[in-house]
């Protein structure tokens, strides 16, 4: 059964013909879902003559900057004033690819749950814990820009409002939250709706080079430093781990977003079903969790870490020493040994 029931569909289309000021936000530490589902309603909304704002906390990746009107985003640490007037005062507010205010961060959380406006969210996190008046919420999907290129379709009615740029960034979000279609990209629907982003312009090969084909030395450096030296494995658990320190990060000129999908390499190691990549920042670490088939690192990450996120991908973070998040991590795994036991994947 489709999420955007007719009378979902009708609610937010009444609450944007009585609006003036558009206003969307996502999750802190912004990712190519994050970043594409958000312009793609930046686009369509200023297409449509509405007083539009996206609002993110902190700077996304530079291989995502050539995105289209990229360079007009919000950025909270720098525009703080701006971020807060936008989310306060809109008349509706889209909350995007975030399933609670405070993935969002330590300042746009409050401004987020205070905003008065009509707020809609389009998500495919599990277990949503937000106040939405209306909510396109659902886990069974690529990416949060599936669902946005499904809810523009639904509020268009019989018009045709998708452009090449907001193709573009929809295209962004599902392939990367899949890994260039790698995984999670099972659905019929989901070929179906690249097909039609294909029909509207969108050069798949120059993406591809935009986002692939555009990283920093430093990105290098990491990588080669993560494998050749903070790589470990816990082989009766089927798992791995890397991490690196915050002088790791100074030593190597760390630019945001030069680890993307660093925790991908520890899971592509034969017989590995779990992995685990720590990054030590100033006040805590940041880890992200992988796995394979049906170990559900999301119940995984929630139960132990406070986190969340998807059956094979979720995020937390240790408030402590790297030291002892690897410790506290290292203890979890081994209560899952039976069900992570190598045998079972033989």
């Amino acid at each position: 059964m489709s999420i955007f029931t007719k009378a979902k569909v009708q609610q937010a289309s009444q609450a944007l013909k009585n609006a003036r000021r558009i206003a969307i936000v996502s999750h802190f530490n912004p990712d190519g879902d994050a970043v594409g589902s958000s312009l793609a309603l930046y686009h369509f909304f200023k297409n449509s003559g509405y007083d539009v704002t996206a609002v993110l906390a902190n700077p996304f990746p530079q291989f995502l900057s050539w995105m289209p009107l990229s360079n007009e985003i919000v950025i909270s640490d720098f525009e703080k004033e701006r971020a807060f007037d936008a989310l306060l005062n809109a008349d509706v507010l889209f909350v995007v690819d975030m399933n609670a205010p405070h993935r969002s961060g330590v300042v746009l959380e409050a401004p987020i749950r205070d905003s008065r406006a009509f707020k809609i969210l389009i998500d495919h996190h599990i277990l949503p814990d937000i106040d939405c008046n209306v909510m396109f919420s659902t886990p069974k999907t690529t990416s949060t820009c599936e669902l946005v290129y499904q809810f523009i379709d639904k509020i268009s009615g019989k018009e045709d409002k998708m452009t090449k740029e907001i193709a573009s960034c929809i295209f962004v979000g599902m392939i990367t939250d899949t890994g260039s279609l790698s995984y999670a990209c099972n659905s019929p629907l989901t070929y179906s709706i690249i097909s039609k982003l294909m029909k509207k312009g969108v050069d798949a090969e120059h993406i591809h080079r935009c986002i692939y084909d555009n990283y920093e030395v430093s990105r290098f450096k990491l990588l080669g430093l993560c494998l050749s030296q903070r790589l470990s494995l816990i082989w009766n658990c089927s798992t791995s781990y890397m991490y690196l320190t915050k002088k790791d990060l100074a030593d190597n000129d760390y630019k945001i977003g030069d680890t993307e999908g660093f925790v991908n390499y520890g899971l592509s190691l034969k017989g590995i079903q779990f992995t685990a990549f720590f990054t030590e920042r100033d006040n805590r670490i940041r880890i992200s969790f992988r796995s394979k088939g049906n170990f559900d690192v999301s119940s995984f990450a929630r139960e132990h870490f406070n986190g969340g996120g998807h059956k094979n991908a979720s995020a937390a973070y240790y408030n402590g020493t790297l030291e002892d998040a690897i410790a506290f991590f290292r203890e979890k795994v081994a209560l899952y040994q039976n069900v992570l036991d190598p045998k079972n994947f033989e």
